[in-house]
């Protein structure tokens, strides 16, 4: 993606499901969970670098010691960094005490992390401050060891004001208002209730308080206490959780918004956001690793049972495809594939935009992201070409000789390096005022790859706010002097902003809504826009489930092809001499390429959960009045 989108998270979670002494034994670690937790974040780095934190639980400690630790950071290199502080834990305490370097219940007694359960979280900020204050995994103590809960989450919730309302309306004095804290003290409220009742239970019966302890870490029943924590929550979220005791917990939401994976064998339960994580860690199968059904939990209680139970009634599944199309690594088996096919299907689209001139076009890509849609474009075109290759030597058979066979089966597409990347630069780059005039030595050109008679087709995975290609990328290419710059987008325009924990929040950073609203304003007078703003503003006043996308009443009048149009004379500053043009993948393709991922809502304005109707309506509303703020 050539504009800079940062998306909200990555989780993992391990559970050990025997003694340490186990893996002491036959890996040779007192901290097999912490390095095997280590990898599992370093192959979801890609999904979060403004902060990395992680927590883990150690079962049966005697009153007096923690059984909880945390690490956080928001410093460059946020993941080695906190697994470096844990690490010289360790390292200390056996220069220190060189004898406890086997001694299992030693290094468990007076080490943090050597423990048997982990939650750890990579994030990126689409929403407050990177601090470290705001990286994950947040706690909630408590001196009962069933109160305290541990929250880390990939999520965006919609309606987090009236959520932390009701939090209000219960009694609580929430610390801030990120939906992060909302979600864990909502979560917090009904274990808290959970566990008061079954203590009032047992007391009843006459069980003593010290008795009491370890039958409520059995009876707690996290399915019952998730199913009433969620019942009012809008938004993609998969949310992971460890109680004090040892239970654990992650939930996903009911339209399947946002990615989770599990694995289990007999020495450990492992969750991540992304699958490859899990197979690469654990030398695992594709079959082996399962996903998290939509508005299912995974539950590992302290005893080591492991199950999934509904917690909230499933819609229409909805999986995000912009996980597919850029956040998700490539080196997922299926989102390989549908990555191809990305760039298969729009190749026609290309064939019409050079006039069948594959002799003069050459294909190449930027950036990196693209990669694996380039390659199916390119062996789409290879098809192209051979098939012409067949009717050419079918149709001239009788005087087909051996020099015009090797000129017919020698044409091959034209595929040039264009662009290289400086990955020396690219760490310097932290924010969006720096990064237009630093992305144009980003990236080195090839000089000599290009003649002037040349189109040059460039694929990107997506096309947000146009920013970086209009200022830097496209004055970049423009140098190799082609005949024209063709950008070929392999997702559909981005025309509505995102809800569920992407950062395209403000509608007037979009550039399909920027060029839509300057045809309308060609086509319409001001008056329509008005008409549409009003509307948004009285829809937004009905009840939540009733709400409609109204927006999409700026986008009817036009067709794809119009906005795309519109959209390339954007791009094109009047220093850039080749011609340029722009395309887009259409929808109807998105959905062919990922037919298990249905989620579109940024492309068609079809929001999986009612809140995102309003906020699409709010976000509209804060453009007409001039508001550069965020919908939700």
């Amino acid at each position: 993606m050539s504009d800079r989108l940062n998306h909200e998270c990555g989780l993992a979670l391990i559970r050990l499901l025997k003694p340490l002494e186990f893996y002491q034994k036959k890996y040779g670690s007192a901290t097999y969970g912490l390095n095997k937790l280590y990898l599992m974040l370093e192959k979801q780095h890609n999904r979060g670098q403004d902060g990395a934190g992680f927590a883990s639980v150690k079962l049966n400690m005697s009153p007096g010691q923690r059984f909880m630790h945390r690490e956080r950071s928001a410093n460059q290199n946020p993941i080695q960094e906190i697994f470096k502080l844990a690490n010289d834990n360790l390292t200390d305490h056996i220069n220190s005490f060189p004898a406890s370097k086997n001694d299992i219940s030693s290094l468990k007694n007076n080490v943090p992390h050597v423990s048997e359960l982990f939650l750890g979280h990579v994030r990126y900020g689409t929403f407050g401050k990177n601090s470290k204050e705001a990286v994950h995994p947040f706690l909630r103590q408590n001196n009962w060891m069933h109160r305290n809960l541990i929250v880390a989450g990939n999520f965006n919730m919609t309606n987090n004001k009236q959520m932390f309302e009701h939090l209000v309306n219960l009694g609580q004095h929430p610390k801030e208002m990120s939906d992060t804290v909302t979600v864990m003290e909502r979560i917090g409220h009904f274990l808290d209730d959970s566990v008061s009742k079954i203590y009032k239970k047992l007391k009843k019966e006459g069980v003593s308080k010290m008795d009491a302890s370890s039958i409520i870490a059995e009876r707690i029943d996290l399915r019952k206490i998730l199913e009433k924590a969620s019942k009012d929550w809008d938004g993609g979220y998969v949310i992971g959780g460890l109680i004090g005791h040892g239970d654990a917990f992650v939930i996903r939401d009911s339209a399947g918004i946002r990615p989770a994976f599990f694995y289990k064998d007999d020495e450990v339960v492992a969750v991540a956001s992304e699958r490859p994580a899990i197979q690469t860690v654990f030398n695992t199968g594709f079959d082996d690793i399962n996903e998290i059904k939509p508005g299912d939990c995974l539950i590992i209680k302290k005893s080591g049972k492991v199950f999934t139970k509904n917690v909230i009634k499933s819609t229409v599944q909805k999986s995000c495809s912009f996980e597919r199309i850029y956040f998700s690594r490539g080196s997922d088996k299926e989102i390989y594939n549908e990555r191809k096919k990305l760039g298969k299907l729009v190749f026609n689209q290309i064939l019409e935009a050079v006039n069948s001139d594959l002799v003069n076009t050459v294909f190449s890509y930027i950036p990196n992201t693209a990669e694996v849609s380039f390659y199916g474009l390119v062996h789409e075109a290879e098809k192209y070409i051979i098939d012409l290759a067949r009717k050419k030597i079918l149709s001239n058979k009788d005087k087909i000789n051996d020099e015009s066979l090797k000129k017919i089966l020698s044409f091959r597409p034209r595929i040039e390096k264009v662009a290289i990347k400086d990955a020396k630069l690219r760490t310097f780059i932290t924010d969006d005022v720096n990064r237009d005039e630093l992305v144009k030595h980003v990236y080195d050109i090839t000089y000599g790859s290009i003649k002037k008679t040349d189109n040059l087709v460039i694929v990107d995975d997506s096309i947000v706010r146009g920013t970086t290609l209009q200022k830097s990328i496209l004055k970049m290419l423009n140098r190799l002097s082609p005949k024209k710059i063709i950008v070929v987008s392999s997702a559909p325009q981005i025309r509505y902003p995102d809800c569920y924990g992407i950062d395209m929040a403000i509608m007037e950073d979009l550039i399909a809504f920027r060029a839509t609203i300057k045809l309308f304003k060609k086509k319409f007078n001001s008056d329509i826009l008005k008409k549409i703003y009003k509307k948004c503003v009285e829809e937004n006043k009905k009840s939540t489930t009733k709400i409609k996308n109204i927006v999409k009443e700026v986008y009817d009048p036009f067709t794809d092809d119009q906005i795309s149009k519109e959209i390339s004379k954007i791009l094109k500053d009047k220093d850039i001499t080749s011609d340029v043009e722009v395309i887009f993948q259409s929808i109807d393709n998105l959905h062919k390429a990922c037919p298990n991922h249905l989620g579109d809502w940024y492309f068609s304005g079809n929001y999986p959960t009612p809140g995102g109707n309003k906020v699409v309506n709010k976000a509209f509303i804060n453009y007409y009045e001039g508001l550069k703020v965020r919908a939700y």
